[in-house]
């Protein structure tokens, strides 16, 4: 047996050993639909918001419940946590608008279970340049 085919063997045993080794569990991914804001949405920086999404039919098992909103501009999630910490079942969360620039291409990004994003809507701001 040459090196090569030798190396080959090697691999390909501790490969189905590995692939033995970690059993495959089903996870669901819990994506549940946005409600607001959606695109007819006008947010002010500054006032107090609810983001809402349907909790009406979620997976038996939720890998994560634990939910947190991101803002997204364009096609871009930015830094900027507007809330977190929440049960995903629960259905919305409340924050203030933070200071950002105005503009029409905001979006939210919900993550729990998974990530999803709202609809685009505007962010009024006395910052529009």
């Amino acid at each position: 047996m040459n090196l090569f085919a030798f190396f080959l063997t090697i691999f390909t045993l501790l490969g189905s050993f590995v692939v033995q080794a970690a059993p495959i569990e089903q996870r669901d991914v819990y994506v549940p639909k946005i409600l607001t804001p959606n695109g007819n949405t006008v947010w002010k920086v500054g006032e107090e918001v609810e983001v809402t999404w349907d909790t009406s039919n979620p997976p038996a098992q939720i890998t994560n419940k634990i939910g947190m909103i991101l803002l997204r501009q364009g096609d871009l999630a930015t830094p900027l946590v507007l809330a977190g910490n929440f049960n995903i079942l629960n259905g919305k969360a409340r924050f203030r608008v933070p200071s950002v620039l105005q503009g029409s291409d905001y979006s939210i990004v919900l993550f729990g279970d998974s990530g999803n994003w709202s609809d685009q809507f505007t962010i009024q701001s006395p910052f529009a340049f």
